[in-house]
Formats: C-alpha cells, sequence, structure tokens
C-alpha cells in the first residue's frame, strides 16, 4: 500500500475558500504578504473574495485624507459591488460618501463616525442605501435632521442606528429634538438606538417610545433634559433604557461604547498599493499610537 501524500495544494483552493481564509489576516498581510506568495493568492486579494466585509475603522483613526480615499476606493472597487459591510472612521468629504453609496446595492451596515459629510449629500445619495439594516453616523457633526430624515425615508430596513456626540461638538447648539423627531417619524423599525448627549427633550423621547414600537434598546446617556417616568417605560416590557446618567462602560452586539480606545492603533503609509493592473509596489510602516486622552474615553463621565 503507497503512502498517503499529505501535501495540500493551498494554492489550488477556489477563490471563495481562499477569501473566507484570508480575512482572518490583518490588513497588511492581506495587501502585502499574501500576493507575493503565488499568482492565485494575488489574484484572490484583488477580487471580492476578500472585501465584502471592510474594516478599516482602527487604522483609519491616523490616517492622511488622501490616502484614506485612495485605500478606501481601492478596496470598494475590490469588491466588485458585493460589499456588506463597511467600516471607516474620519471619512474626509462629501465625495467619499457620493462613492461609497454608487456601490451600495448589498451594503448592510455601514460605520462612518467622525465623518465630515453634510445633510446634502446624504439627502441626494440615501436612495441609493436602502439595504442598511445597521448604520453608525456617531459624531459627524455637519449633519442634523435633514440627513436623518433622508435616511429614514429610504432605508426602510433600518433597525439599529447609533447617533451619539460628544458635548464639545453640540455646545454651539440650542435643541437637537428635530434630530430626535426625524427618526420617530421616519424609522419605526428601530430595534437599537442610541443618541448619547443630543441635546433633546422628554417629549421627543416620548415620541420615539410612541413612534417605534419595536425599539428593544435606548441610550439616552448624557441627555440631561430627559426624563423619563419609570411607570411610563415599564408599559414597553421589551424596552431596556440606559441614561440619562453615564454610569460607566457597556457592551452590546459587539459594538464597544468605549470604541474609541486602543492601545495598539496603526497607521499605513503608501506611495502606491501592489496591484497586477498597474499598481506600483507598496511601503507601509506600522508602528504604535495611544492618545490617552483622546481614546481612552468615548464620553465623559456624568458631572
Amino acid at each position: 500500500m503507497g503512502e498517503v501524500c499529505e501535501f495540500r495544494q493551498w494554492d489550488e483552493l477556489i477563490p471563495d475558500a481562499l477569501g473566507l481564509i484570508f480575512k482572518n489576516l490583518s490588513l497588511k498581510e492581506i495587501l502585502t504578504v499574501i500576493p507575493r506568495i503565488c499568482k492565485s493568492w494575488g489574484k484572490t486579494v484583488r477580487g471580492p473574495y476578500c472585501w465584502q466585509d471592510i474594516d478599516i475603522e482602527q487604522w483609519s483613526q491616523n490616517c492622511e485624507p488622501e490616502t484614506l480615499d485612495r485605500l478606501l476606493h481601492m478596496l470598494i472597487t475590490r469588491s466588485s459591488g458585493s460589499l456588506h459591510k463597511l467600516c471607516v472612521t474620519g471619512l474626509p468629504s462629501d465625495q467619499s460618501f457620493s462613492f461609497i453609496a454608487d456601490h451600495a446595492k448589498h451594503l448592510r451596515s455601514l460605520k462612518l463616525p467622525k465623518s465630515e459629510i453634510s445633510n446634502s449629500i446624504v439627502e441626494k445619495v440615501a436612495g441609493r442605501l436602502s439595504s442598511i439594516s445597521f448604520l453608525d453616523l456617531s459624531y459627524c457633526k455637519n449633519i442634523g435632521a435633514p440627513a436623518l430624515e433622508a435616511i429614514g425615508k429610504n432605508c426602510r430596513h433600518l433597525t439599529w442606528l447609533r447617533r451619539a456626540m460628544h458635548p464639545l461638538e453640540v455646545i454651539d447648539k440650542l435643541s437637537q429634538d428635530d434630530e430626535a423627531l426625524a427618526i420617530a417619524s421616519t424609522m419605526p423599525k428601530l430595534k437599537h438606538l442610541e443618541m448619547a448627549y443630543l441635546l433633546i427633550s422628554t417629549e421627543s423621547v416620548l415620541k420615539i417610545l410612541t413612534n417605534c414600537p419595536e425599539l428593544e434598546f435606548l441610550d439616552v446617556r448624557g441627555c440631561w433634559n430627559v426624563k423619563l417616568d419609570d411607570k411610563y417605560v415599564k408599559k414597553f416590557t421589551q424596552l431596556k433604557v440606559i441614561g440619562p446618567l453615564v454610569v460607566g462602560c457597556c457592551v452590546m452586539n459587539g459594538w464597544d461604547y468605549f470604541s474609541d480606545y486602543s492601545s495598539s492603533e496603526h497607521e499605513m503609509s503608501f506611495e502606491d498599493w501592489e496591484d497586477y493592473q498597474g499598481m506600483e509596489d507598496v511601503e507601509m510602516r506600522f508602528y504604535d499610537v495611544f492618545d490617552f486622552y483622546r481614546d481612552a474615553f468615548d464620553w465623559p463621565v456624568s458631572p
């Protein structure tokens, strides 16, 4: 009986299987190491198999706008219309958001904290985001009620919304009740809603509770004008409310509220990413950066 060969032809695995394996690697490894192993692996990382879920949130925190735009365009283009999830911090412009919307036919989860997008671009392209069910627009200081209303009217599958702000970002505003009312009037299927540190009133929150009957979780930490009567809230047996007092850190559905904290953030610098379609070799530098006062706290504690 002959010996059984245990050698596995990893380069002969179908691209779908390779893509599932490569998703467990870091962005650096996928873009700079894997393409140099063999041609079939290089072809896989240039195709859509690794880029249905794109999470560059941590890396983008310390990235120059031009560099972020270039990488984002490359990865979204590689997804070939199969993009399901996108997480990126500090989207630099309306043009970047429009590009995302152009490739959002199958996009279900979109996380864009600290982005520089405007009401006008959200109103313009919201119709292309109709498949989204999960949306994070926290710390996006240039948008307000018009953007939320456009999202609500066009994203009919939306069940999870994060619209938290930092107190210093709303210090010049008198009220954000219009944002709460836009949510109440256009997002009836919400199950999870975070509005930490918005300048909203009890009346606007009650409007949300009345118009969003499927709501299971409500975060109003730091919304000091909100006074919810315990007896009234208990009428919503499935509802969990946090706030307005800020009591600490909480994790829901894998999303850490202290999400800006990281003891090991990484930044990539590059001239061009390696690509057989004309892109040059990439030079990447990863180094640890930790700003305690910026990263350790998502929101300040109650006064």
